[in-house]
């Protein structure tokens, strides 16, 4: 499953922006392994590097002395939501006569098609199917005098989840849907102002929370701060994703600590679905937290019995056939004589498609372990995501196929224990009013096209 990406800006003259974005961009390099991207204003003009690769790959020390500027912002990108195209660097800068933009976005607009077709026959041109391309060039061709009006005109068209950050000449702009799906806080610095994805790269360059940009709100930053409330006429959808399986743990996202969600999580699956084992184990690294709840709720010991390279699937060089066929051996390494001959509790995440799942149960069975207990923080997965997450197609999904005891079968494990929807909005301790659950349960908050069908809120036309 993969997240849209993670965007970052900052305003601050007389520090080295583009370093200071950099070293931002490494504190969300989690959201997204493709591209990555900064653009830099000097006051006078925007300048851009953007190229696919992870940050350390594509900037030099050399890149970063050429992009001086009093402020910058910066990307890095899975692609988006239902594309079968390599992701777009972003940022993209669009300039229409006197204005120019950077933008860099995380979310996915379910109207972009029609957007992009009104775009065209205006007689614009576009380089790629990226959704950034489409806010960039509506922001400058906007009717307006002033940045204001401009940002503001243009927010005012999109539907369906964005969080952006977007750079001017003169300007850091900021900005979340109405919904507010996608996280987005503010931040202090030396006398500037950040704004991030997630608190924690705030953390990593020293900067000081002070807010999260509200649903519907653009925030406008040079010396100062002041802000524009777009009217919100319909629900609140954060995706709860963000606190399974998204954000870091020591990130801060709606207010609460995702490692505190996440050893919560773990202690409601203890008490959903119990069972007699010896150990609990944790498939690294987003679910490690949930199962030492688990493992503290139980009262059953918590072991490193599953080791994560994490370097695997950060390279462009593809293994050959052989090492294709190890498949997640790549990536796992059991801890043989920790394992052999215990009865196991192994915490994951989520199962999405089943692929990868069967192949860590086979893992754990080779290492020698008697049972294996799977329990998993997301409830099952039987709906698409049509706001940014790039998750699977109906059909793909197991669960929208099989009933729990069937993918219990397939998975080839003793037992197999779901987190509820109640239990998993408990432990995230946030009201079920502010949730997008439509992967759960399909009462999707905006009306959506996906494919040949089309979802809306709790139904589905054929």
């Amino acid at each position: 499953m993969h997240e849209s990406c993670g965007i970052f800006g900052v305003y601050a003259p007389g520090l080295d922006t583009a370093r200071l974005v950099f070293f931002a961009l490494f504190a969300l390099q989690h959201r997204g392994q493709e591209c990555a991207g900064i653009a830099v204003s000097d006051g006078t003009d925007v300048h851009l590097r953007a190229d696919p690769g992870l940050v350390a790959q594509v900037f030099t020390e050399g890149d970063l002395a050429g992009l001086q500027g009093h402020a910058a912002i910066g990307h890095t990108c899975y692609s988006t939501c239902n594309s079968r195209r390599p992701a777009t660097p972003q940022p993209i800068l669009e300039r229409n006569g006197p204005w120019s933009a950077a933008v860099a976005h995380n979310g996915n607009i379910t109207n972009s098609a029609s957007l992009r077709e009104a775009l065209e026959s205006s007689g614009h041109q576009f380089r790629s199917d990226s959704d950034a391309e489409i806010i960039a060039k509506l922001i400058v061709t906007s009717h307006g005098t002033t940045w204001k009006e401009k940002v503001s005109s243009a927010l005012r068209r999109l539907q369906g989840a964005y969080s952006i950050t977007v750079l001017t000449p003169d300007m850091l702009i900021a900005a979340r849907d109405p919904m507010g799906v996608r996280p987005l806080s503010l931040g202090s610095l030396d006398g500037g102002f950040v704004a991030a994805s997630e608190t924690c790269a705030l953390d990593h360059i020293g900067a000081t929370y002070l807010r999260d940009v509200q649903p519907g709100e653009a925030v406008f930053i040079t010396n100062e701060i002041s802000s524009v409330q777009q009217e919100r006429n319909g629900r609140r959808a954060f995706c709860i994703f963000e606190h399974i399986y998204f954000a870091r743990p020591d990130s801060t996202v709606e207010g609460r600590l995702v490692y505190e969600a996440r050893l919560a999580m773990g202690a409601k699956l203890a008490e959903e679905h119990p069972v007699d084992a010896d150990l609990v184990l944790g498939v690294p690294d987003s679910a490690t937290a949930a199962a030492i709840g688990y493992s503290r709720a139980s009262g059953i010991p918590y072991r490193e019995g599953l080791l994560k390279n994490r370097y695997v699937g950060r390279t462009f060089i593809a293994p050959d056939q052989r090492l294709r066929d190890l498949g997640v051996q790549l990536k796992f390494n059991p801890l043989a004589s920790l394992i052999k001959g215990q009865r196991l509790i192994v915490v994951d995440d989520s199962i999405v498609r089943g692929t990868t799942t069967p192949r860590v149960v086979n893992l754990l069975r080779q290492a020698g372990a008697r049972e294996v207990h799977l329990r998993i923080c997301a409830p099952p997965l039987r709906h698409p995501c049509a706001l940014g997450v790039d998750m699977a197609s109906e059909w793909e999904l197991i669960a929208a196929r099989k009933s729990v005891p069937e993918i219990q079968e397939y998975l080839g494990v003793d037992s197999l224990g779901y987190s509820s929807v109640t239990g998993l909005i408990d432990a995230v301790a946030l009201p079920r009013e502010l949730l997008c659950l439509a992967c759960f349960d399909g009462d999707y908050p905006l009306p959506v096209q996906m494919g040949l069908t089309s979802l809306t809120t709790g139904s589905e036309v054929k």
